[in-house]
């Protein structure tokens, strides 16, 4: 079994990763660690809290990462209009039983890679700063660590947080920035596939068919996404940015990669925008630029139906 640590914010499509995750069977999700950016870090720590326990899965660790971008006080704004006041599709869940476990989450990751050197995929799904402050405490995480499978980024297409840039790398563009130029193994699962991802209303009835904790939980969080999408887009269903990032870890063939020397604009007028760079000195990571689609969106409703 592949050991996973997950790295979230958790909104609607991070839960659905969660559960994606668990489901699958074919993961050892040795903890969680989260952030700020769909909503604030505590927010997130008790979101993830509470996907856990309608999972049935409070003993996975979760751990409380950074609350702020690495090298500024803000830049984006909580995601409230996409994921509800409380980052969950306004859908109301029991305050969670366990507790977020002492450690910080930049040393929860360093301790994993440790404990298992080469061994350890770590599928961040929100900003890059907890890997960030990662690779700055200790240099040596690039070499100890497997993989970073990134959701994030729009190298092809347009971003979706404002044009030029996706969520999740405007959120703290900088800490995406250094982690792409670090070296770490790296792919990227960006707008240029999660896109043609779209979970449906049809696709999301199968969850009314059956009358367990989860299947209710999720059908409400995705009905709520489904109408921010129909309502902002014109789409006839939601994205799954952060489960499509599952995916490339449980089945690899799913996608098609090209390394790409890719940075982050840091500049006032395209902040967070990824782009390729030519030269040899920025180290190439694996950018998805194909997805199978059909093949993806039926493991990942097989999983969790």
């Amino acid at each position: 079994m592949k050991k996973v640590i997950l790295d979230v914010d958790t909104g609607i499509d991070d839960a659905l990763a969660i559960a994606y995750a668990i489901k699958s069977g074919q993961l050892d999700l040795l903890g969680i660690t989260t952030s700020f950016g769909n909503v604030s870090v505590e927010e997130a720590t008790r979101n993830t809290l509470q996907v856990l326990e309608v999972m049935d899965a409070a003993h996975i660790p979760v751990s409380m990462g950074a609350d702020k971008p690495m090298a500024r006080d803000h830049l984006k704004g909580k995601a409230l209009h996409v994921h509800g006041e409380n980052g969950l599709g306004n859908v109301e869940l029991p305050l969670p039983k366990e507790s977020k476990i002492e450690m910080y989450g930049v040393d929860f990751l360093l301790s994993k890679v440790k404990e298992f050197p080469n061994k350890v995929t770590i599928v961040a799904v929100g900003a890059l700063t907890n890997v960030a402050l990662a690779i700055k405490k200790d240099p040596d995480f690039i070499h100890l660590v497997e993989r970073i499978v990134v959701m994030g980024g729009a190298v092809t297409v347009p971003g979706n947080v404002v044009p030029h840039a996706e969520a999740n790398i405007y959120t703290d563009p900088e800490a995406a920035d250094f982690v792409f130029q670090s070296g770490v193994p790296l792919t990227l699962v960006g707008l240029d596939v999660t896109l043609q991802t779209l979970l449906t209303k049809k696709d999301a009835e199968k969850w009314a068919q059956s009358d367990s904790p989860l299947s209710k939980f999720l059908l409400n969080i995705s009905k709520f996404y489904m109408n921010f999408y129909m309502n902002e887009n014109g789409l006839e269903g939601c994205g799954l940015h952060d489960p499509l990032a599952i995916g490339a870890v449980l089945d690899p063939s799913l996608m098609k990669t090209k390394p790409m020397s890719i940075r982050v604009d840091l500049s006032k007028e395209l902040i967070g925008k990824t782009f390729e760079v030519n030269g040899e000195t920025t180290p190439k990571i694996d950018v998805c630029l194909e997805v199978d689609a059909r093949r993806f969106k039926e493991h990942f409703l097989t999983t969790l139906s």
